[in-house]
């Protein structure tokens, strides 16, 4: 199969009210003006999402297929080419294509680096729409698409290294589904830490692994952490991965904190009624999975000059007479108190202790990430997480990062003033204020346990961590952490 990206520019008419594009045009001739033919006959004009196939008998190749790409110009849209990628998986996929040639119908306003920039897109939405995770299902059919072939998009090694860094990141982003798709049933806490501990193991030139147990988390005073874990069957686990550039100096350290309740019943403020999504609650550890999958990616990366700890408190939100009581007061381990006047805002307990452990390694940033609030998703939607920070100039990284990744997200107001719903009459604070601003409320409450001194984001991302259409994870957000942390290197 051979297929062309083309814009609705690309499909303006010659005076013969043919196509004007060369590229276009050359096909066109070369097939008796069948493509044209069939490009109107299939009303395609170029938007996003349209295609065009042209079936062809005999020598290679034997589909020409044109994809709309929109109004994107100048390698502008990574988004755009990411789809562009996706649509050819899905055109191969039922076409039975082995393989496929990738062009654009028009390459006018690209820099060699957009272009880089549209060849890993594309790449990126091929790998990943290629993908299918049948591991829970009796029969399966195997993706045919053996080898792409980029006509236009560079040549020799600076492609090769961009579509190799695509190719790392992308084996994070599947990691990442294949967590937050297995249940509850599969993916205990204890199974997350040897998936952390597998990690450390394939990579352990620049990894090294630590699992806490319960006794050691009460030696850490994680009060909080240990109050959502109490009523559970499958004992917590606190997963620490270390990673150390394999030569040279480190000039900064960062965390990466990822939220992980591999099931979330709620606790005694049991989820209940239409919209709950409780048998959906496998996905509450989407934060981890983020951070786990992009700690495979930088394993095999390898940046120099960064030292990046991975931090997960993992454990299961349950309800038993052990459990943790609407009402009860934790402790966390800087030392504050908590009532918790709600048990199914236990995210943020668990997040407390980690981001307190995260401070303690010595970092200079730290971003965390947490399918933390409904209320996220009722303001950004499902596609768009949310960014909280007092750093500006960390939301400038992560924002930039999360643009070149091609993910979206939107910078979110910390307003200090709403703490005041946060006041407990007996401890230092609450954890739930009640459902206006409640992802607010939220990231101001895990502020309280982040020092100072280190620059530190919260990424709210309840709403793109899950596809309803597809019914399966994303493996949203470790695309942007990779090229958050690669920015930070000093290679």
């Amino acid at each position: 199969m051979l297929a062309v990206g083309v814009t609705e520019k690309d499909m303006a008419k010659d005076e013969n009210s043919k196509f004007q594009n060369s590229i276009l045009k050359k096909l066109d001739s070369q097939h008796g003006g069948q493509l044209f033919e069939v490009s109107k006959e299939e009303d395609f004009t170029g938007k996003a999402g349209q295609s065009a196939v042209l079936r062809l008998s005999g020598v290679a190749p034997k589909r020409v297929s044109l994809f709309g790409l929109g109004k994107c110009t100048s390698g502008s849209s990574t988004s755009a080419f990411r789809n562009l990628g996706e649509s050819v998986a899905s055109a191969a996929k039922a076409y039975q294509a082995n393989n496929a040639a990738i062009t654009l119908a028009s390459f006018e306003g690209l820099t060699s680096e957009s272009k880089l920039m549209a060849g890993s897109a594309i790449a990126t939405g091929i790998l990943l729409g290629t993908y299918e995770d049948n591991r829970y299902k009796s029969e399966s059919k195997k993706p045919t698409l053996k080898s792409v072939e980029f006509l236009g998009f560079g040549v020799g090694p600076e492609l090769e290294k961009k579509l190799k860094y695509t190719e790392d990141v992308c084996t994070g982003v599947i990691l990442a589904k294949e967590l937050v798709n297995s249940p509850a049933n599969v993916l205990t806490p204890g199974v997350l830490a040897q998936e952390a501990e597998k990690i450390a193991s394939t990579y352990k030139d620049v990894f090294t692994a630590k699992i806490l147990d319960t006794e050691q988390c009460k030696e850490l005073k994680m009060g909080s952490y240990l109050g959502v874990a109490a009523a559970s069957a499958n004992p917590p686990k606190f997963i620490h991965l270390c990673y150390k550039p394999p030569s040279g100096s480190v000039k900064k350290k960062l965390a990466l904190v990822g939220k992980g309740l591999t099931f979330d019943s709620g606790g005694y403020n049991i989820k209940t009624g239409p919209g709950c999504s409780i048998e959906l609650m496998k996905f509450d550890m989407g934060g981890s999975a983020a951070v786990l999958g992009a700690a495979k990616a930088l394993g095999q990366i390898k940046p120099l000059g960064v030292e990046v700890h991975f931090i997960v408190a993992a454990c299961e939100n349950m309800i038993s007479g052990t459990g943790m009581r609407p009402g009860d007061i934790v402790t966390a381990s800087n030392g504050k108190t908590i009532e918790v006047n709600n048990t199914d805002a236990e995210g943020r307990l668990t997040l407390a202790d980690a981001l307190v452990y995260a401070c303690n390694q010595g970092v200079d940033k730290i971003v965390d990430l947490a399918t933390l609030t409904g209320a996220c998703v009722v303001a950004l939607g499902s596609s768009i997480a949310g960014v909280f920070t007092p750093s500006d100039e960390l939301a400038k990284e992560v924002l930039a990062a999360s643009e070149a990744a091609g993910e979206k997200l939107w910078r979110m107001p910390m307003e200090e003033s709403y703490w005041e719903m946060m006041k407990s009459g007996v401890a230092d604070m609450v954890n739930t204020g009640g459902r206006q601003g409640g992802s607010i409320l939220a990231a101001l409450f895990l502020k309280q346990f982040v020092d100072e001194k280190v620059q530190w984001l919260h990424i709210d991302m309840a709403g793109p961590v899950w596809n309803d259409k597809k019914k399966t994870a994303t493996g949203f957000a470790i695309s942007t952490l990779v090229e958050w942390v690669v920015s930070n290197t000093s290679s």
